[in-house]
């Protein structure tokens, strides 16, 4: 009992090694794995990939063939081994670009609602703008303008002349 700090409490059932990996594995980047995932299938779909792939498999096949001098060779004709080896490859390079694609999709969703929120926010302001600019020409429409002001003058101006002639005096 003395090992025990609470009774109203169920004990660590992780002991030792198994409590250092379980906290070994909550401090390990959960996102590690993804990124080594889109690197790997971004040098797979390069030209050095490819090159570097056919010298190996020409390389392979030019040791292994059994013209020339006397040598060891590990892998006669049908070039088993290196089929298992390509096979082996392939099969590690497919879930890596599915997985890599699967992160990009992801990506690229989470962009497109981004602009579609920054589109519909833009729409909202664009309508208010063209909503205040409304209410803007309805205003001036009741404001006198420059011309219309001007027009006025000028006939006030024509009346004053008018009333200062000597014949038109009462």
């Amino acid at each position: 009992m003395a090992d025990r700090e609470r009774l109203d409490q169920p004990r660590d059932l992780r002991r030792g090694l198994t409590r250092n990996l379980a906290a070994r594995r909550e401090a390990a980047d959960p996102e590690r794995f993804g990124r080594f995932a889109e690197s790997a299938a971004r040098y797979l779909g390069t030209a050095r990939f490819i090159a570097w792939m056919t010298v190996f498999i020409l390389v392979w096949i030019a040791w292994n063939v059994p013209y020339g001098p006397d040598r060891p060779r590990w892998d006669e004709y049908p070039f088993i081994f290196l089929t298992l080896i390509l096979s082996l490859q392939a099969s590690y390079a497919a879930p890596l670009i599915l997985l890599a694609q699967n992160r990009q999709e992801a990506r690229d969703r989470i962009a497109a609602e981004q602009d579609r929120d920054a589109a519909s926010r833009s729409h909202a302001d664009m309508e208010f703008l063209a909503r205040e600019v409304a209410s803007l020409r309805i205003g001036l429409g009741e404001v006198a303008t420059r011309d219309f002001l001007r027009s006025e003058l000028r006939g006030f101006l024509a009346d004053l002349e008018r009333a200062e002639e000597p014949g038109e005096q009462d």
